[in-house]
């Protein structure tokens, strides 16, 4: 016969049974097993390859870069382009850029700025030139300067200049007669700036060629050599 224990109102039940260490045992969690996709595997398998393949594009496009020249350092308008003018430099470029290559190089070297290059800048084929700036019909005459009578601002090859006869001071101490009357306006003879050459380490004094018409040449040479002459810039060209 079988005995049934009915619990005592107010008495506590029975607690379940210790586990190890005599800490109360916990039931076992069961874990469901997680359903695989296949068709989000295949698309995120699908994703990746696509990425991969378009950075590899990307990759190969930036690679195709081209050796080309730039510019080392400034270069004035009209100036003789040196070998130390020029840099290669190896960039990706539109097929619309034009840019003079590595190899022509030593076609360039020798050739003079058509335009004022900037140290960095790209260098493309219109911006030089074979042609000089002595035209037909024209002279190259040295003037020598000294600071005082140059303005501060640099004097550049291409530049339009007015040379500018001065006082003789001589004549005015000794009562000679003067070359040009009070308030007489001066002498001036217009040319453009072929090279400027380095100051004096003594005196400071810069010889600039300048050209001008061949009939005017020889009246400039000989006021030059008197020393009593001065270089102003002339309105430059808007082009």
């Amino acid at each position: 016969m079988s005995t049934t224990t009915t619990p005592v109102p107010g008495q506590a039940s029975t607690p379940p049974p210790a586990g190890p260490g005599g800490a109360p045992a916990v039931a076992p969690r069961v874990l469901r097993q997680r359903r695989r996709r296949p068709g989000l595997i295949a698309l995120s398998v699908a994703l990746i390859a696509a990425g991969g393949l378009s950075g590899a594009l990307l990759f190969t496009a930036s690679g195709q870069r081209t050796a080309v020249l730039v510019v080392a350092r400034d270069v004035p308008v009209g100036a003789a382009v040196t070998d130390a003018d020029l840099a290669p430099a190896s960039l990706a470029l539109d097929p619309a850029v034009k840019a003079v290559p590595v190899a022509k190089k030593a076609g360039v070297v020798g050739q003079r700025a058509a335009v004022a290059l900037k140290a960095g800048s790209l260098l493309s084929p219109g911006q030089v030139t074979a042609e000089s700036l002595i035209k037909a019909g024209e002279q190259l005459v040295g003037v020598a300067l000294k600071p005082s009578q140059l303005p501060a601002s640099r004097v550049a090859p291409g530049q339009k200049v007015l040379i500018v006869s001065t006082p003789d001071p001589a004549q005015g101490a000794g009562g000679g007669k003067p070359a040009e009357g009070a308030g007489a306006a001066p002498k001036t003879q217009s040319a453009t700036v072929v090279a400027v050459g380095q100051p004096a380490p003594a005196t400071g004094v810069v010889v600039v060629d300048v050209a001008l018409p061949a009939a005017d040449g020889p009246t400039l040479a000989a006021r030059v050599a008197t020393g009593a002459v001065a270089l102003i810039l002339a309105p430059q060209e808007v082009s």
